[in-house]
């Protein structure tokens, strides 16, 4: 006969990579889940995935940058956040090229304007 031992399942400590989330537990197990189960820390900066605090004497970890709460028993469970209607992904970053609206002129990466060739006179 077999005996069902239940396993309290806290976390220790986190490591968020730009692939997964993983959870280091109290009692040794590790839980990897990929991160695409998160929009919101998909969506987060190195440093918002790295600010994070246990919660419920280590049942689940808050992300207060991005708002996120992920818990042990979710990642075991194996339930992804999917990522409502409506909400989209990051912003480009502020250095990315972005033509500007006025006629005949484009903004250069180091944002000073610049003439576009085919309106030089001839």
């Amino acid at each position: 006969m077999s005996t069902a031992v239940s396993v309290e399942s806290r976390i220790a400590r986190v490591e968020v990579t730009d692939e997964t989330i993983t959870a280091h537990l109290v009692d040794g197990r590790v839980i990897s889940v990929p991160m695409a189960w998160s929009w919101r820390l998909s969506d987060a900066t190195p440093s918002q995935r790295a600010n994070w605090e246990l919660i419920g004497d280590g049942h689940g970890v808050h992300w207060p940058d991005v708002d996120e709460d992920i818990s042990a028993e979710g990642m075991l469970s194996g339930t992804p956040a999917h990522r409502p209607k409506g909400v989209l992904g990051r912003k480009a970053p502020a250095n990315t090229y972005q033509p500007s609206p006025r006629q005949g002129h484009r903004s250069s990466p180091s944002g000073r304007r610049v003439k576009k060739l085919h309106d030089r006179k001839r």
